[in-house]
């Protein structure tokens, strides 16, 4: 399986061009349309097709930031499907404090307190979040290394956020 990276010949980047992205989509789109290759045999269509698409899976990845930190975590083997991640106590205690009071919650301005600091924890997260990638490029391999670890705890508070966010959701339609 080819890297995406590789595959649009740009360093792995938590903060890639998006401008030179979208040009080279367009320039492989071109380049591996299959209608250019119709007079070519059945293997060489198959591989045009396949190229196409993984030029389409490519930057659909990489040009939406969730998906490329995901990918780029993925591709590190830090992150994987039914991973259990070792999150922070004091971020679990945190939570277990807001799905107590969520459970418990009634009246609408409550609500309204838990969905702000919720909101703060998020924000908080996402810019511990920008601080960690914005110079991930310029690390020697060893802090690279450290830092993806740093950056996959940070995407497992960010998906365990969205698991209370939608339970916020949930509460809020009671009132």
């Amino acid at each position: 399986m080819i890297n995406y990276f590789d595959f649009y010949a740009i360093p792995q980047s938590f903060n890639p061009d998006t401008a030179y992205l979208k040009k080279k989509f367009y320039e492989l789109s071109k380049q591996y349309h299959p209608d250019f290759y119709a007079n070519e045999d059945e293997a060489k269509q198959q591989e045009i097709l396949e190229l196409s698409t993984l030029n389409n899976k490519a930057y659909q990845t990489l040009s939406a930031p969730a998906k490329r930190l995901e990918y780029i975590l993925q591709s590190h083997g830090l992150v994987s499907e039914g991973a259990k991640p070792q999150l922070p106590a004091d971020f679990l205690m945190e939570m277990m404090d807001v799905n107590e009071r969520l459970m418990e919650v009634d009246s609408a301005e409550e609500l309204g307190n838990i969905t702000a600091e919720v909101l703060a924890i998020e924000g908080d997260i996402n810019e511990e979040l920008g601080q960690l990638t914005a110079d991930y490029e310029q690390l020697d391999d060893t802090a690279k290394e450290s830092r993806l670890n740093e950056i996959a705890n940070i995407y497992y508070r960010q998906k365990y956020l969205l698991r209370i966010k939608e339970s916020l959701n949930n509460v809020a339609q009671r009132f």
